[in-house]
C-alpha cells in the first residue's frame, strides 16, 4: 500500500483571484506508453480501494486530495429522486432511471427514452439546461448528420440525470427553470446525500460547475471509493436509502447498454462481464469508480492527467488483480487492457503498460 499524503508540489506561483492556489500531490507513475523501444509517455495519478465503512484495504498515490467526482457520482445524484417519492410519483421505470445512473452514447435507445418521460412530466428537451450535444455513438452521429439534423439536448450524455433532475423538482414545487441552482430545495437533497454516502466532514466537499452545467463535487478520492462501496452494499443503510441503492444495482445489471451504449463502453461491458456484480461509472477527466457487490468494496481511480488511456487499462488491471474480474473475463476484454498501440493504418506502434 503506498500514499503520498504528505508529498506536494509548490503551488503556482502566480494566482488570479478567480482561481485558487493549490498543490498538487505528487503522485506515482501508473501507466507508461511505449513507442518502439522507447518510453513516450507517462501518466501519474491515484486510485483506491476501500470497503464500506471508508477503510483503505490498498490503493497508490494521494488518494485523501480531493478531486473532481464528476458524472461518477450519478447514483449517488439520483438518490433523493427515490427517497422522495418523486419516482414513484411520476412512475418512474427501471429503464427510465438507469438513464439517471448513465453517461450514454446519445443513442435512439437512449434519447427516445428521455423524450417519452419529458413528456410525462410535461415538459420538453428545451427544459433540459444540460446543453446540445452530438451522440458519442459514431453510427448515431453519422445518421444525424446524413440526415441534416444536429444533436439536440435530450442527446446529451447527460439528459437522463438532468430529466430525473427535473421530476424532483417538480415535486418538490421548486421552479424548473431553477432546478441546477444549489440553493434550491432539489439540489440541496442532492448535496445530502452525497456528504452522507461519501462520507465527508463539515467544510469538505466543494462544489462547482460540471460540463453539464450541474452541481459537480470536489472531494478526497477515498470518500468517491467509499460512497460507491456503500451504494453497492447497502445492507447497512437506512430505509428508504438502502431500496433505493438495491434498485440502482440491480437497474444497471438489467440495463447495461442504458448505462453506456451498445458499444465501445467500458461501464456497459464491465456490468456485462461481472453479471451486474460489478456496479462501475466514469467520470469526466479520467475519473473512474465501481461498487463491487457481495465484497463491501469500492474503488476509485483519478488520472491526473486526465488521459482515458491510462484509465481504462489501469481499471480492468486492479478488477483482475484483487479478483474483482477472473483473468480470463479481463483478458477478454482487449478494447480496455493494457496492450498493443497501433496507428491510423492498423500498424503496432507501440504498447500501453500499467505499472501502479
Amino acid at each position: 500500500m503506498t500514499a503520498s499524503a504528505h508529498s506536494h508540489i509548490h503551488p503556482t506561483a502566480q494566482a488570479t483571484p478567480e482561481f485558487a492556489s493549490e498543490g498538487w500531490p505528487e503522485n506515482p507513475i501508473l501507466a507508461r506508453a511505449w513507442r518502439g523501444r522507447h518510453l513516450e509517455s507517462v501518466h501519474r495519478g491515484a486510485w483506491v480501494l476501500v470497503d464500506a465503512t471508508g477503510a483503505v484495504v490498498d490503493g497508490a498515490g494521494d488518494w485523501n486530495h480531493p478531486v473532481f467526482a464528476r458524472s461518477s457520482t450519478k447514483s449517488l445524484q439520483a438518490l433523493p429522486l427515490l427517497e422522495s417519492g418523486a419516482a414513484e410519483r411520476f412512475a418512474i421505470r427501471d429503464d427510465e432511471l438507469a438513464l439517471a445512473l448513465a453517461s450514454h452514447h446519445g443513442q435512439e435507445i437512449h434519447v427516445r427514452r428521455v423524450r417519452e418521460l419529458l413528456a410525462r412530466l410535461g415538459l420538453g428537451p428545451e427544459h433540459l439546461q444540460c446543453g446540445a450535444q452530438l451522440p458519442t455513438d459514431n453510427d448515431a452521429r453519422r445518421a444525424l448528420t446524413l440526415a441534416g439534423e444536429k444533436g439536440t439536448r435530450a442527446h446529451n450524455n447527460c439528459s437522463g440525470k438532468h430529466t430525473c433532475f427535473l421530476a424532483l423538482a417538480l415535486h418538490l414545487g421548486v421552479d424548473p427553470a431553477r432546478y441546477l441552482e444549489r440553493d434550491n430545495a432539489a439540489q440541496a437533497l442532492v448535496r445530502r446525500a452525497v456528504e452522507e454516502m461519501s462520507g465527508v466532514r463539515p467544510g469538505e466537499l466543494d462544489v462547482a460547475i460540471d460540463g453539464c452545467s450541474a452541481p459537480t463535487f470536489h472531494l478526497p478520492l477515498v470518500r468517491l471509493a467509499t460512497a460507491l462501496a456503500r451504494v453497492a452494499n447497502p445492507e447497512g443503510l437506512a430505509e428508504p436509502r438502502r431500496r433505493a441503492c438495491e434498485r440502482f444495482v440491480r437497474v444497471a445489471a438489467a440495463h447495461p447498454e442504458l448505462i453506456g451504449g451498445t458499444r465501445h463502453s467500458m461501464c456497459t461491458d464491465l456490468l456485462r462481464a461481472s453479471g451486474g456484480k460489478l456496479f462501475p461509472k466514469l467520470g469526466a477527466e479520467a475519473v473512474y469508480v465501481l461498487g463491487v457487490r457481495e465484497r463491501g468494496l469500492g474503488l476509485a481511480v483519478k488520472i491526473d492527467d486526465g488521459n482515458y488511456r491510462a484509465m481504462h487499462p489501469l481499471v480492468i488491471d486492479l478488477c483482475e488483480r484483487f479478483g474483482l474480474l477472473s483473468r480470463d473475463v479481463a483478458q477478454a476484454m482487449p478494447e480496455w487492457r493494457q496492450g498493443v498501440l497501433r496507428n491510423w493504418a492498423g500498424l503496432e506502434v507501440g504498447r500501453m503498460e500499467v505499472v501502479a
